[in-house]
């Protein structure tokens, strides 16, 4: 189901919506006020930490890929700087504050349906705190990377690679 057929009201006026040709595709549109619904892409950032040729991962407590590592990240908020976003990320889920030194690489393609369309990945370094799992990681370790567990994501898996 496409986010076209998720929209049956305008959120502007109530007006119930039909789809329409609008900037070509087809896109839910109000018959009433005009406003059409624009599906923009979720934007996830992450970072990758290293320290003594090991780098941090984090084991995820949610689904999918419950019990798999991926590198601190997640969801970018409205008008939040996405290294911004990493750097809180990564404090959430490690305990770690870390100073955000660069994008790495930019990772585009849905992997599952509740994920992001581009991941935004940062190269940073810990600065401060105390190693220690939170929010939706239960563990939180370093790894060298001729060790690494199993990986939750492919973006995870093509960062490491590199």
């Amino acid at each position: 189901m496409s986010h076209n057929d998720l929209i049956k009201f305008c959120p502007l006026c109530g007006t119930e919506t039909g789809k329409q040709e609008r900037f070509g595709k087809l896109r839910a549109a109000c018959p009433n006020c005009g406003w059409i619904h624009f599906a923009d892409p979720k934007v996830a950032a992450a970072v990758l930490v290293e320290q003594e040729g090991r780098v941090l991962l984090v084991r995820r407590v949610n689904e999918p890929f419950r019990g798999l590592w991926t590198l601190p990240a997640g969801f970018v908020d409205a008008r939040e700087d996405p290294a911004e976003a990493a750097a809180r990320e990564c404090l959430e889920e490690t305990g770690l504050t870390v100073r955000v030194t660069r994008v790495l690489d930019v990772v585009a393609g849905r992997e599952h349906e509740r994920g992001a369309d581009f991941v935004i990945v940062y190269l940073g370094e810990a600065i401060s705190g105390n190693l220690s799992p939170a929010d939706d990681a239960d563990a939180a370790e370093w790894f060298s990377r001729d060790a690494l567990p199993p990986l939750a994501f492919k973006a995870t898996q093509k960062v490491l690679e590199q």
